[in-house]
């Protein structure tokens, strides 16, 4: 292997190293261990565009650890779709991390930045393996991470949803691990590769039990990606805990959709025998509800995290909507909305930060106010964000949303689909145009300026970052879904991706 073969580790590599140096050197030379997290989000940027311009040639690459071949070794595999969502996890930690660093979010506890790159850890582990065991291991990292930045800066209301946090999680990973060992028992391997092809040659009797791993698999990532019903955990999570972290969490319902999409159609496609498409029936329902009650949850919503909280909900039912086609043409569809998507999210959360920290005693409340510092910068901040996150013109939420429409006529429950994408489009906006006249409108003019209010400007730059990047996706979206058509190709090509991981992996 050549060095630049080696690039695939990297991006678990640097956050793996970067972790443990910041919390050794934080609490003697705070500024040294900011800088090497600044670093090594900005290192594994690179690393991921690097990867990503790699991808670009439709090979598919596999990384056995050790030596070992697949499928008795531990795999990592970059292709389109990993290529594509390590670059989404590296833009947007980077952005968050500075907008921590600038407002001092950082400082409320010594492991800030050391559960953060573990974060980054297990979100690219993620992605790269080609193996459902790790799959489980890089989520249970992730997830251990996300406790502890979930309780940065303590308070009783973060410990209060953090501990349901926790046991909905550990459920999850019960589950996982049930689905895991069903699957070796029937096949005798892990291999996400492997086990498409020893599926595909199980007898009848097993087909029971095939079907039932599916399943619960579909549970899992359900749960993660907070899916109805199991999206009880999701608002009060993300609206108890800073929003700073909650704009990194925007990606980690995005992560169990990633799942869905890598081993639905690897593992149980179309040569699954009775598995085959086995979550297709149970999907669609469950993403219009959560659709609904996202967007529904955005109209009753009483502060902003927890409107964009609902708002990430609503998008994740959105997403699901085109994945439950099962068709290359909506994957691509979704995938450019899943894109679109995570900023969005963060980009709410980050002006909810803005708006809770000028407004002093009122927070973000949903409620009128007097006069705060910079009203009219984070008003126009929280007007793009909402136009993308409800999908209206010019940003890249109307174009993602016109792509899921036009993908989805062909399928046959399109007019569900449709009904579903626009109703709640319309709910979206007029529970953000209430919100929105109440906080930067309905300001009562005759009262006193909110005093100690003053920050600085450059606290504004993460939110109106992740702004440019939606424009920058509406302008480049020619290229973007051409990005997302090559991606869904491959991701519906399971036979490369088995010749790749099964043979290349040898060499």
């Amino acid at each position: 292997m050549t060095l630049l073969d080696h690039l695939v580790i990297a991006p678990v590599v640097i956050p793996a190293i970067i972790a443990p140096l910041t919390l050794m050197v934080m609490r003697r030379r705070r500024h040294v261990g900011v800088a090497l997290s600044l670093a090594g989000c900005t290192a594994m940027l690179v690393v991921a565009l690097a990867l990503f311009g790699i991808a670009q040639d439709d090979a598919i690459r596999a990384y056995p650890l050790g030596g070992w071949p697949a499928p008795f070794g531990i795999v990592l595999v970059l292709d389109r779709l990993s290529a594509m969502m390590l670059v989404l996890a590296a833009v947007l930690a980077l952005v968050v991390m500075l907008h921590a660093v600038v407002t001092a979010v950082d400082r409320k506890g010594w492991h800030f930045h050391p559960l953060f790159q573990f974060q980054l850890l297990g979100l690219n582990g993620a992605f790269l393996t080609g193996d459902l065991f790790n799959l489980f291991v890089f989520f249970e990292v992730l997830l251990i991470a996300s406790y502890g930045l979930m309780l940065h800066g303590q308070g009783a209301a973060r410990l209060k949803a953090g501990v349901a946090y926790v046991v909905v999680n550990i459920v999850g990973s019960a589950l996982f691990l049930i689905a895991l060992g069903l699957l070796y028992g029937l096949t005798g391997t892990l291999n996400m590769a492997d086990l498409g092809q020893r599926i595909a040659a199980l007898g009848a009797a097993d087909q029971g039990l095939i079907r039932l791993a599916g399943l619960l698999l579909l549970a899992v990532f359900a749960l993660k990606a907070a899916v109805v019903p199991l999206h009880l955990w999701l608002p009060r999570t993300y609206a108890a805990t800073a929003p700073v972290v909650a704009a990194l969490f925007a990606i980690m319902t995005k992560v169990g959709v990633y799942a869905m999409i890598r081993v639905v159609p690897l593992i149980f496609g179309d040569a699954a025998g009775a598995a085959a498409w086995v979550p297709a029936p149970w999907l669609l329902p469950a993403a219009v509800l959560t659709a609904i009650i996202g967007f529904v949850g955005v109209l009753a919503a009483r502060a902003m995290r927890e409107q964009a909280a609902f708002a990430i909900l609503g998008s994740t039912g959105t997403l699901l909507l085109a994945v439950s086609c099962w068709t290359q043409a909506t994957t691509a569809a979704a995938l450019y909305y899943l894109v679109h998507a995570t900023l969005a999210g963060a980009a709410l959360f980050l002006v909810a930060d803005v708006t809770l920290r000028r407004r002093g005693q009122y927070g973000d409340a949903i409620v009128p106010s007097p006069r705060f510092a910079g009203q009219q910068a984070t008003g126009l901040l929280f007007l793009a964000a909402t136009i993308a996150a409800v999908g209206l013109p010019p940003l890249s939420g109307f174009v993602a949303k016109l792509f899921i429409l036009q993908t989805s006529v062909t399928a046959a429950p399109w007019p569900l689909i449709w009904a579903t994408v626009l109703g709640t489009t319309l709910i979206g906006v007029v529970g953000f145009a209430r919100s929105g006249s109440t906080l930067f409108w309905k300001a009562a003019d005759d009262a006193d300026p909110i005093a100690g209010a003053d920050r600085s400007r450059a606290e504004l730059i993460a939110p109106a970052t992740l702004l440019v990047l939606l424009a920058l996706l509406t302008l480049g979206a020619g290229w973007a879904t051409a990005q997302a058509q090559a991606t869904a190709a491959q991701i519906y090509a399971p036979d490369r991706y088995a010749a790749a991981v099964l043979t290349e992996a040898t060499r």
